[in-house]
């Protein structure tokens, strides 16, 4: 949606714009009309001018929103709001990010000074009708002279169709197809993608994940490098930073790019220019995914989207079949509106609570008009509402309490940080820290690592990813925090991570080759609990490290390093690398076996060993 965001915003820039001017030169005066972007990517900057000068165009996540109403100065500029237009409905409607984006619509309509009016648009939803009483909810019918329970609002559909003419086909490549992809068969699938981009002007290539997009462009920016240049490819999704994303974005559009790799960063909506092709790599899981993508081909009046299958296994071969087979029938998943998920209803029960003082009625009035809540049972709105106030019992006692509840009065008030905890933990997006990734010395961003990623990397680790300027190049993390700074490498092989020996860490200059050194440092093992002190030394002829195990246990653990060839490579902080490495284990000391290739590093700051138990 961060994608679509910043299209929508440059697609109404320039009719605005236009207006401008076409009204100056027929002399009258129009006010200015601002637009603003508020997602994830904004930055600080933009977020404060916007609470200062209000924008007459909002462009927001549904996350953003919730942001937006919980927090004091951005809930005021919220009053005013006439429209609300949600776009591409139907990917929130069936998950928890819609029933999060339906309990905001009602407490966006509940600070309104006027009910706005609800737009929803899609091409690809069904049923529609169900789409439409998600996107309205319901309220009470007022025509009624007594309350029946029976929840209504009034709604328009204007359904001009789905069906559009497409030329879609299948592409299977020359080996025969088994239950796993060969090297074989992505050899033949990089040819023929590398084969059709060179026959159209600009081809978009979906994949399902971030890392099956890297190593895409990279094998086909080495089949395009010397017929089209080095600038053709470039990737694109949620891992890779902001501005690189855009670059990629405004390239494509501009057609400076042949090719763009990207998951479903590029897949709702996107108004990406003068797309001839689109070629979809594995089974895309889903009818309207495979539209939605497919349809960003001949996105102009009067263009026939088109769009090549890649099937890599015999299963997707089926799946693409079938999908092929939907699509030409007009058929069309059907959509299931999750039913009233209580943890979304914490959330914002606790974000409402934050801003002003709720009756319990009211508020639970409030959350029964959203249509994912149409049928929440008053007992377990109340058991919610006892939850947020009486805590988590915990062995430490009870924590988590973030609202007052006065059962006399019948009252909810909030309670010291439900704010701050609503604004830190809404949405419904899995919660993993990302680590931003950053190459030096140049301090470019390149972009951002997940919380799994971190844990299987170390200093010394490469991988490989495209660069701010479309090209292709390895970086080593040179620490491994919550800012992860990198070196620039060569690649060593394509859309993979190679786990190296683990280099001398230490900061300090080391002594060249042939000395003799001795020094100090510290045991650690895989629970990252110094162990020990231990004696290290360098002669000539290797290096050697000897520590006391002291856990108690009379045994010794000794562990002994060798130089690869010869020769100490030094790294970028003048510490040599360790190709070759063995533990040895004496008596009381047991290790599972004899590791050539331990992930250990040693320097004068810690020994570490990240395999092995002892």
């Amino acid at each position: 949606l961060k994608a679509l965001s910043n299209d929508v915003k440059k697609n109404l820039q320039q009719p605005l714009a236009e207006i401008s001017e076409a009204a100056m030169s027929a002399g009258l005066l129009v006010p200015e009309i601002r637009v603003a972007v508020r997602t994830g990517d904004t930055p600080a900057w933009d977020r404060l001018q916007m609470v200062r000068r209000p924008p007459h165009i909002l462009i927001t996540t549904p996350e953003s929103l919730y942001l937006l109403l919980t927090a004091a100065k951005s809930r005021e500029i919220l009053r005013d709001v006439r429209t609300v237009i949600v776009d591409e409905i139907h990917a929130v409607a069936p998950n928890k990010r819609g029933a999060h984006l339906a309990l905001s619509l009602e407490r966006l309509e509940a600070i309104a000074s006027s009910p706005p009016v609800r737009i929803g648009l899609s091409a690809t939803q069904r049923p529609i009708e169900t789409i439409a009483a998600f996107l309205v909810g319901q309220r009470p019918r007022p025509t009624l002279p007594f309350h029946t329970g029976e929840l209504v609002r009034p709604c328009r559909v204007i359904d001009v169709g789905h069906r559009r003419q497409m030329d879609l086909a299948i592409e299977v490549p020359r080996d025969e197809l088994g239950a796993v992809a060969t090297n074989s068969v992505w050899s033949d699938i990089y040819d023929r993608v590398a084969e059709l981009v060179r026959g159209h002007r600009s081809t978009l290539v979906f994949v399902n994940t971030r890392r099956l997009a890297e190593r895409v462009a990279h094998h086909l920016n080495e089949r395009l490098r010397e017929s089209l240049g080095t600038q053709v490819v470039a990737a694109h999704h949620g891992s890779l930073s902001r501005q690189i994303r855009l670059t990629a974005e405004e390239q494509l559009k501009r057609g400076q790019t042949r090719v763009v790799v990207a998951t479903a960063s590029l897949e709702l909506g996107i108004d990406v220019g003068t797309v001839d092709l689109v070629c979809q790599i594995g089974s895309p899981r889903a009818i309207s995914v495979c539209l939605q993508r497919i349809g960003r081909s001949g996105h102009w009046v009067g263009a026939l989207p088109k769009g090549r299958l890649f099937a890599t296994t015999r299963d997707e071969l089926i799946e693409c079949a079938a999908l092929v087979r939907a699509i030409r029938s007009g058929d069309l998943d059907y959509i299931e509106v999750p039913r009233a998920p209580l943890d979304i209803l914490a959330q914002q029960i606790v974000a409402s609570v934050a801003t002003q003082e709720w009756g319990e009625d009211d508020l639970y009035d409030l959350c029964r008009r959203a249509y994912p809540y149409r049928e929440l049972d008053r007992k377990e709105f109340d058991a919610v509402v006892r939850m947020l106030a009486d805590g988590i019992a915990t062995r430490r006692g009870r924590g988590s309490a973030y609202l007052h509840h006065d059962r006399i009065n019948r009252r909810i008030r909030p309670r010291r940080g439900a704010r701050l905890a609503a604004i830190t933990s809404g949405g419904a997006i899995p919660d993993t820290a990302s680590y931003v990734v950053i190459a030096e010395p140049d301090g470019v961003v390149v972009g951002s690592v997940d919380e799994d990623l971190r844990w299987r990397v170390w200093q010394g680790t490469s991988f490989c990813s495209a660069t701010p300027r479309g090209g292709f190049g390895g970086w080593r993390p040179a620490r491994c925090g919550s800012r992860m700074p990198t070196e620039r490498r060569r690649p060593f092989r394509s859309g993979a991570v190679r786990r190296r020996h683990a280099p001398l860490s230490s900061p300090q200059t080391w002594p060249a080759s042939g000395t003799n050194w001795t020094g100090s440092c510290d045991l650690i093992l895989g629970t990252r609990e110094k162990c020990a002190k231990a004696d290290a030394s360098r002669p000539s002829d290797g290096w050697r490290a000897n520590a006391g195990w002291t856990a108690g246990q009379p045994s010794r653990l000794s562990i002994t390093w060798r130089p690869a060839g010869g020769f100490w490579e030094r790294s970028r902080h003048n510490a040599p690398s360790l190709p070759n490495a063995s533990l040895t284990k004496e008596a009381g000391c047991n290790w599972l076996s004899t590791l050539p290739s331990a992930a250990a590093s040693i320097g004068l700051g810690g020994l570490r060993s990240a395999s092995g138990s002892a």
